[in-house]
């Protein structure tokens, strides 16, 4: 279900315009991403599909200040508590964009992307809507295209039901899975960065689950 967008949002996320690339940047921008941090193509380019309130990103962004890092969010009342959350920490490795992630071949050039990172992404639990999840084949063959040759997508869900799912279109497509877990938090490693739902749900004792597919 789509938030409703609070008063005086668009306004608000105005003032965060040094990150928050706009619609009008989006345009032709595959191929170009590297210009808008700097212009040093060699640094890697890792990219967070659903980024939510931003606790991911930015907590991974500070701890890796050589790589560039995109966080695509549908929601702009979401995107605007993100961009606070980047602005507090002063990340200068951050960009954030309002997009939906159905057009995302739009704005990458193949093979521009090194890691995605999918964190809690709506389960979409009928039938009917599998291919609206971002695990289903149709989206494994445009990540396929836009991901460098022997990158990652890093995947988390509390959903069991469609970690299972994911496992299964990830096998269908031909990708290889490694690190799969379905508890993460029974032996958390050192260097997990929790996001806000996982930090939700695991205080009421829902196991996560997390694979890393290649």
């Amino acid at each position: 279900m789509r938030l409703r967008k609070k008063p005086h949002t668009d306004e608000k996320l105005k003032q965060f315009t040094d990150f928050i690339i706009d619609k009008e940047k989006l345009n032709g921008i595959g191929g170009h991403w590297a210009e808008l941090f700097g212009g040093d193509s060699a640094r890697k380019f890792y990219v967070e599909l659903g980024t939510g309130k931003g606790d991911f990103i930015t907590q991974i962004a500070e701890k890796n200040p050589d790589i560039n890092f995109l966080g695509l969010e549908v929601e702009p009342t979401v995107v605007l508590a993100a961009a606070r959350k980047v602005h507090e920490k002063n990340l200068s490795n951050v960009r954030l964009a309002i997009f939906d992630i159905n057009r995302i071949a739009e704005i990458f050039a193949d093979g521009e992307v090194d890691r995605f990172y999918i964190n809690f992404c709506d389960p979409w639990h009928k039938k009917r809507h599998a291919k609206r999840r971002l695990t289903h084949v149709r989206f494994l063959e445009m990540y396929r295209k836009i991901l460098k040759a022997g990158s990652e997508i890093h995947f988390k869900t509390d959903n069991r039901a469609l970690f299972d799912f994911s496992l299964e279109q990830f096998n269908a497509s031909g990708w290889k899975v490694r690190d799969v877990n379905f508890d993460l938090h029974a032996d958390e490693p050192l260097d997990n960065i929790r996001t806000e739902y996982e930090n939700k749900f695991s205080a009421q004792g829902v196991k996560i689950n997390r694979c890393v597919a290649f």
